[in-house]
């Protein structure tokens, strides 16, 4: 009888336990380990942004629109704290040409890629193997007859980042593993910053707390031999509370400077100015 009961204790004890044990993947995870770079032009999002640019091709007003989203696939945690995620990232991200009669598509570019994520602490990082291919508007071709460019290539990306209190910076590179045109140089390097304001400067209503967000981000290529381009955002954020989730909307001011971030046109010079709503799931 005595060891009938101290094997049902043990049991007991022991259920949870073995349950801590072996629940250590999580499928469909919300949030992200290595959190979206703020001031990427290519980070996968939900975007429209309304733009003053000056560049060879376009120049006058333009509306940029991006849609997509990275969405983490398994979660997995590991020993003294670290954490590792595996996700999906794919965006569409198009220019169109608004002071023409019907609003032509400039440029298209479609990245999908896998990122492989890890966390501990203040310490993140970000690997990531990727596609991008780019493509003219026809109605932009009519009109300006430019040498098309067939840019499409994969990528191997690492990341690092370190959190500092309100502060993010990241540092890292990029290579192009096979690439059109067959001449392109592969090297990229990438960096910036990012603050996150630890106090909401204004509350409207359902969207609560708006705390100020800023960021610069950095990328320098081989192919336009260093030459860097600048984009800096600044803004608002809020992160509503949706059936128990929270989103994110942010209205941001947007300048670039530097080689063209939008494919077709990655050997031109561009320079812009706007606003932008931007949108994460």
């Amino acid at each position: 009888m005595l060891l009938a009961v101290l094997a049902e204790l043990a049991v007991r004890g022991a259920a949870p336990l073995r349950a801590q044990d072996t629940v250590r993947t999580e499928p469909l995870p919300e949030g992200h380990l290595f959190p979206p770079l703020l001031a990427d032009p290519k980070q996968p999002h939900f975007f429209a942004a309304w733009l003053w640019v000056t560049s060879p091709l376009v120049s006058g007003q333009v509306a940029s629109v991006g849609l997509g989203e990275d969405i983490g696939l398994i979660r997995g945690r590991g020993g003294r704290g670290r954490r590792w995620q595996v996700s999906v990232a794919a965006g569409v991200f198009s220019q169109f040409d608004v002071e023409t009669s019907s609003n032509d598509l400039i440029n298209t570019d479609f990245i999908i890629g896998f990122p492989f994520t890890w966390r501990r602490g203040a310490l993140s990082a970000r690997a990531r193997i990727y596609h991008q291919s780019s493509h003219l508007g026809d109605e932009f071709i009519l009109q300006t007859n430019p040498t098309r460019v067939n840019l499409s290539f994969e990528a191997v990306e690492l990341l690092v980042a370190r959190d500092f209190g309100g502060f993010r910076v990241y540092g890292g590179g990029e290579r192009i593993v096979r690439h059109e045109p067959a001449e392109l140089k592969p090297g990229l390097l990438h960096g910036g910053i990012e603050y996150y304001h630890p106090r909401p400067l204004v509350r409207l209503g359902g969207l609560g707390d708006g705390r100020l967000v800023a960021a610069l981000d950095a990328k320098s290529s081989q192919e336009r031999k260093w030459h860097t381009g600048w984009s800096v955002r600044a803004g608002l954020e809020f992160r509503p509370a949706v059936s128990g989730r929270v989103r994110r909307v942010s209205v941001q001011l947007h300048g670039y400077d530097g080689p063209a971030p939008y494919g077709q046109f990655y050997q031109e010079n561009v320079q812009s100015l706007g606003i932008g709503v931007h949108f994460s799931l």
